[in-house]
């Protein structure tokens, strides 16, 4: 008994988003997405909203983990795993549909940098994408993370695929732990974004598969993104 991995069903959304707005309270991304605040009238929404989405989504899989001794959710992630190219209906520029006027215009920006990165690096390639790993504060230092991450390492392996991220700067270490390279180019958030005193510098890695043989990312890139050998 301890930790598991599971894919999250219907009834886990409420459980499982509250380890989310606990992972990032207080974090730019909340204030970005969420202006108004979470307030239990907006987790009301927030959770049929999510449910609603999970319906136009294909290629997106949100994990749960579970402490097996309490039945507790302690973390979860999002992935997005393109075993094919992506369409143009999914490479599209992030739009915050929920969100008007100028608290619009910021988010969308926000996302628009990170957009910008990941289809200059990565385009309509096949990939394994790690959105959010959220881990609730309460279960730090557990290896809950580390469990989220290996779920998508793992397919990232099995498919032979590069696994790609947007850090923060504090997650650097941790990732390149876990086998990650940094890119020679960072996404940069303006103070006009995230509202603090000067740039905010979001590092990008990727974790390359054992198929490469040692090959970096841009070495891959470089060589024009050639099919691995089995």
């Amino acid at each position: 008994m301890g930790l598991i991995v599971l894919p999250v069903t219907i009834p886990d959304l409420t459980s499982v988003y509250d380890a989310y707005f606990a992972a990032f309270k207080g974090d730019v991304i909340l204030d970005v997405l969420y202006p108004d605040g979470i307030t239990d009238e907006f987790r009301k929404l927030h959770t049929p909203a999510t449910l609603q989405w999970w319906h136009t989504v294909t290629m997106q899989h949100t994990l749960k983990c579970v402490d097996t001794e309490t039945g507790e959710i302690v973390g979860m992630a999002v992935w997005e795993v393109f075993w094919r190219e992506r369409t143009d209906e999914e490479r599209k520029k992030p739009a915050i549909e929920w969100l008007q006027g100028k608290r619009r215009e910021r988010a969308d920006g926000f996302f628009e940098r990170l957009w910008e990165k990941r289809e200059k690096y990565l385009g309509s390639r096949k990939h394994v994408y790690c959105m959010f790993v959220a881990v609730h504060p309460a279960h730090q230092r557990r290896g809950v993370g580390k469990l989220l991450m290996e779920w998508g390492l793992g397919v990232g392996e099995k498919l032979q695929l590069p696994v790609y991220l947007e850090s923060s700067s504090a997650g650097v270490p941790l990732y390149t732990k876990l086998g990650f390279e940094r890119l020679s180019e960072s996404a940069v958030l303006s103070p006009a974004l995230t509202h603090k005193d000067s740039d905010v510098e979001i590092p990008l890695m990727v974790k390359m598969p054992a198929a490469a043989g040692g090959m970096t990312f841009e070495e891959w890139a470089a060589k024009g993104h050639p099919r691995f050998s089995s």
